[in-house]
């Protein structure tokens, strides 16, 4: 069963957290450039809707998604953002490299959001095909960069309410 955003679960429902003077960073990974731009796009989109600026959200680029939570750490250590959102696309090929690098980067973000206590978002495609990436970069089944970042202003808000 696909989760789907209601309008009471929309970006802009979210933005009843605090988030004056917060940053949000934001690591993408370049290899499928065709698809994490667009996931980038989105979660810029929801973030400028939720009243961060550009100099609000710092943003990294990786090389590939297997480089995503090392780069994530270093900007929590200099930056200390309010939030992380970690974005790329792994597409399975014929061999097991795929499952190495979905559990790597996978295990890597859930290990950064309990050691830094802060939420750290796996916004990271794991697609069958390049179609299945593009239509949920934008495409029918929607932008997981836009979700990504809603992701992490609701767990803000959930944050500052515990």
């Amino acid at each position: 069963m696909a989760y789907r955003r209601s309008a009471k679960n929309s970006p802009k429902a979210a933005t009843a957290a605090n988030t004056a003077g917060c940053t949000i960073g934001i690591v993408t990974a370049g290899w499928h450039s065709d698809v994490t731009d667009k996931l980038l796009a989105g979660a810029l989109e929801t973030l400028k809707e939720s009243g961060f600026t550009s100099s609000s959200v710092i943003i990294r680029k990786v090389p590939g998604s297997f480089e995503i939570p090392a780069a994530a750490s270093w900007l929590i250590h200099k930056h200390a953002p309010g939030a992380v959102i970690c974005l790329g696309c792994i597409i399975r090929g014929e061999t097991p490299h795929f499952d190495f690098i979905a559990q790597a980067v996978s295990m890597g973000i859930m290990k950064l959001n309990l050691k830094y206590n802060i939420p750290v978002i796996f916004g990271v495609l794991t697609t069958n095909t390049v179609r299945q990436a593009l239509e949920r970069s934008g495409g029918k089944a929607g932008n997981k960069g836009t979700e990504a970042a809603s992701a992490a202003l609701e767990m803000l808000k959930l944050k500052e309410s515990i």
